[in-house]
């Protein structure tokens, strides 16, 4: 048999990468909702099986379950693509706002930690923020973190960050 004879067929490795992602997926789209699913058109059998992997805890059984849930994965691959495009989207959307969580964080720590210098150069990078709001929350959360009690200024002046500078954007 010469090579131009032998057929082009995946290896066995190949073909076992290829089913550990879609057993990746099917894990994943155990996360959306039936709702999401006959929206993405996941043909109902499919549904069937990843709904009952859902109330299962992390175990072989799970996993005996979510390779079985594969097995319906084969038959309509645009649904699956459109699946993976709306799955990465939502964790692209997630990365987003931990990111944008995490800015404010920080300009509330800098904040308590630097003092005026840091309320100064927030109020010039921000300028629709309400001055005399941010001075009084900043004021009212040092005066907490100077005399010992809980963080409850801190929280308020978080809130109001996150809801003037999320708001902004």
């Amino acid at each position: 048999m010469s090579d131009a004879e032998i057929p082009d067929k995946p290896s066995k490795s190949a073909r076992k990468r290829e089913a550990e992602g879609l057993q990746s997926l099917a894990d994943q789209m155990t996360g959306l909702s039936d709702k999401e699913l006959v929206r993405l058109g996941v043909d109902a059998a499919l549904r069937d099986a990843l709904a009952l992997v859902r109330p299962m805890r992390p175990s072989s059984a799970r996993n005996r379950q979510l390779k079985h849930c594969v097995r319906f994965m084969d038959t309509d691959m645009a649904a699956l693509d459109q699946v993976r495009a709306y799955l990465d989207n939502r964790h692209s959307q997630q990365v987003s706002a931990n990111r944008e969580f995490h800015v404010i964080e920080r300009w509330r720590d800098r904040l308590l930690d630097e003092g005026d210098s840091a309320l100064e150069a927030l109020l010039d990078e921000r300028q629709g923020l309400d001055r005399q709001r941010v001075r009084q929350l900043y004021r009212d959360a040092v005066r907490e973190k100077e005399t010992g009690k809980p963080a409850g200024a801190a929280r308020k002046l978080f809130r109001y960050l996150r809801e003037t500078l999320l708001g902004a954007n």
